[in-house]
């Protein structure tokens, strides 16, 4: 499913009034009307209750006016609130105010701050109340009379349904400007914006619906867009096993990862790899810890390599990595492998020399962070998991810069250094060399665990070897991850569980998704966005 800005969405709108010739009037029609329906599904029936729309004066208090005029023919006590004279209403807006008043529908203006505790009297015990301030093109930060009303609406106990977005929220970047409204329900038109997917504009937005209000797909379908929201649809599973097929014929992943302290970290990746279908795996670990490996894993195998005074890896293993990477067909490399001088500069060594695609992570993104020029160097496809710290650390911006956009963050550094990026948090992001992102929409903070990220890497790292191409491994890893998650917290507990939970339930939800792909629908994914045609 495609996500958009509000730019697009504009020009999405512009082209269908201009080209195509749907009436501006018609689409706010739509917009209303579908927005009733949604509104009937959620919190109806209304008969007899009190609804309060708040409406600003531009096309987003239209779609409000007809939004009214439902509730109004379905006999609710519906006032509409114009945070504005009625003077300044033009257009497509004026039209439906128009209409509204020759039904009877009360309209009362608040024209300042001295008229809010009159209205605030009404709002404070209505049923419903329904935000149609401010819409997608907001770009200044909300204060004054609207950010008063919007405190008010968070502070009384009616359930919210805010029409477009939520009011206050930059449908770009998901962050609130100024005051936003807290939504219980958002009915969004045409496509999903990206400030509605990603948080914390997501938890602002409630149970987010895309109603149709009858953009053309044949417009839709030449909108330059190289973003997306990440279902089901969008992954790339592993193409059924031959039956005649061998371990050989499954992709042998070699990972480089482990140190005193953090084996953890290798067991986890090397677990998460084999759980995915990888035929074989090898850990490549420090001599002095080879016999705990050993006894720590039972399927993968083990390397023991050349070490340092320290106990860790550094470019005295390299002779022997190279040799061993001959039979592999993919490379983890990074978790808990150690920050040491010497281990960073055999980390940046790999990364340029690696003839096998690499999924680098943790450590080995600190060792390469001071100077990430190498990553340009690299002979094979790079794949790189930051959570917020690490990329704070590769760009040189604090984690707050990164947090406050993290789409452009994500697409900028992917681009600028010609590797696939996963962005991890919630809703993780996984950005293409050619600007194309894709935001997931599985996962929950129960993952915000010890060893999530080693066991995401594995089952990344384990997709590539099995021979999907890096973008594929990425987008497909990243949702089985967060799906596999979420399979847990609605079947056990949503707190609690561990990464290794996680790592032993791959194979049951894998499968899971595999029947999905054999008979649709056969096994049911919690939306994201619901559609409404």
């Amino acid at each position: 499913m495609l996500v958009v800005t509000a730019e697009e969405m504009r020009i999405l709108d512009r082209r269908t009034i201009e080209e195509v010739g749907v009436p501006g009037s018609v689409l706010m029609e739509n917009a209303g009307r579908t927005a009733y329906q949604i509104a009937d599904r959620c919190f109806g029936p209304f008969r007899g209750k009190r609804i309060c729309v708040l409406a600003g004066r531009g096309n987003n208090g239209g779609d409000g006016f007809v939004l009214a005029r439902y509730f109004f023919e379905d006999e609710a006590r519906v006032q509409v609130f114009l945070l504005s004279s009625m003077d300044r209403v033009t257009g497509d807006a004026r039209i439906n105010l128009d209409i509204c008043r020759k039904l009877g529908v009360p309209i009362h203006e608040v024209l300042s701050e001295d008229d809010l505790p009159a209205s605030e009297t009404q709002w404070a015990h209505a049923y419903l109340l329904v935000d149609a301030l401010l819409g997608t093109g907001l770009s200044s930060e909300v204060r004054g009379l609207y950010g008063k009303a919007i405190q008010a609406m968070n502070r009384f106990p009616a359930k919210v349904l805010a029409v477009d977005i939520p009011s206050g929220l930059d449908s770009n970047r998901g962050v609130a400007l100024g005051e936003a409204v807290q939504a219980d329900v958002t009915v969004t038109f045409g496509l999903p914006k990206i400030g509605q997917v990603i948080y914390p504009g997501r938890a602002l937005t409630g149970a987010l619906y895309c109603a149709n209000i009858s953009i053309p797909r044949r417009l839709i379908g030449e909108l330059e867009v190289v973003r997306e929201l990440l279902t089901f649809e969008g992954i790339r599973l592993p193409e059924e096993r031959n039956p005649a097929g061998h371990k050989g014929n499954f992709g042998h992943l070699f990972v480089l990862a482990g140190s005193t302290g953090k084996t953890g970290a290798a067991d986890l990746v090397c677990r998460s790899a084999a759980h995915v279908g990888t035929g074989l795996v090898t850990l490549g670990i420090p001599r002095s810890l080879n016999s705990i490996m050993e006894i720590k894993l039972t399927e993968p195998m083990t390397e023991p390599l050349p070490e340092t005074a320290e106990a860790c890896l550094g470019m005295v293993s390299l002779e022997s990595i190279m040799g061993i990477m001959e039979r592999k067909t993919a490379l983890a490399l990074g978790p808990g492998i150690s920050t040491r001088p010497e281990t960073a500069e055999l980390v940046r060594e790999l990364v340029r020399s690696s003839p096998l695609p690499v999924v680098l992570d943790a450590d080995g993104l600190t060792a390469i962070s001071d100077d990430t020029r190498v990553l340009k160097q690299a002979r094979s496809p790079l794949i790189l998991t930051p959570h917020p710290g690490e990329m704070a650390r590769m760009t040189k911006l604090s984690t707050v810069e990164i947090q406050a956009d993290r789409p452009a963050a994500a697409r900028t550094f992917a681009r600028e250094h010609g590797v696939y990026l996963v962005l991890k948090g919630a809703r993780t992001l996984i950005a293409y060399p050619d600007g194309s992102l894709f935001i997931n929409s599985t996962g929950n903070p129960g993952l915000a665990t010890g060893g999530s990220g080693d066991v995401l890497t594995g089952i990344i790292a384990g997709f590539l070897a099995l021979g999907l191409p890096p973008g594929e491994a990425a987008k497909t890893g990243v949702f089985l991850h967060g799906w596999t998650a979420d399979w847990i917290a609605a079947r056990k507990a949503p707190v609690g569980y561990l990464a290794g939970d996680v790592c032993e339930a791959l194979p049951e939800c894998l499968a899971r998704l595999e029947s999905r792909r054999k008979e649709p629908g056969d096994t049911p994914l919690v939306p994201l966005v619901t559609t409404v045609p």
